[in-house]
């Protein structure tokens, strides 16, 4: 199935069955990362949108635990870099209708957490079709290791997600129900 099709498809699925706005377990990525040894970092979140999985609760609880917490910022040639933002600092709507920093200073987050319209079990996500996370990761691994944690709900998950070479693979994936 093309990648467009399968994106409308799962998106309409997940407006669906998401409208209760299923919650993820802050302590399951918590140890992820305490496995990891990866506490006290920084962490890229994003303000959910189109019945994403939010991660507003999830963002609050690693601020509580001092992580410096940013969100993206779409740019201009489909690129996006992570700003620093605390719950009290003003958000501004892109052109996409999606809230972000208006606040800007840079930040290159050790952790992202990435939203996902479906993903498969090798660790590959579809996401809206721009690129700008395949792009933020790309670039941004030339710089330092990050750790890629795609936030889904298990029903997204699909057998044969079509993959291309600009596609770029999470380090784990976690549902309401397993982590990959």
């Amino acid at each position: 199935m093309l990648k467009s099709k399968l994106r409308k498809k799962i998106l309409k699925f997940r407006e669906t069955n998401n409208s209760k706005n299923i919650k993820l377990s802050f302590n399951s990525i918590f140890e992820l990362l305490k496995r990891k040894s990866l506490l006290k970092k920084s962490i890229g979140g994003y303000f959910p949108v189109n019945f994403e999985v939010d991660d507003m609760e999830i963002l609050r609880e690693f601020k509580k635990k001092k992580f410096k917490i940013s969100l993206p910022v779409i740019k201009k040639n489909f690129d996006m870099d992570f700003y620093q933002w605390n719950f009290d600092n003003p958000l501004i709507i892109n052109k996409f209708g999606i809230p972000e920093p208006s606040l800007k200073n840079l930040i290159y987050p050790d952790i992202i957490l990435v939203p996902i319209v479906a993903f498969d079990v090798k660790l590959y996500r579809l996401g809206y079709g721009g690129g700008y996370y395949d792009r933020f990761i790309e670039k941004i691994s030339k710089k330092k290791p990050i750790l890629k944690i795609g936030l889904a709900l298990s029903f997204q998950k699909i057998n044969n997600l079509p993959v291309t070479k600009y596609d770029k693979k999470l380090d784990y994936i976690v549902t309401e129900k397993y982590i990959l």
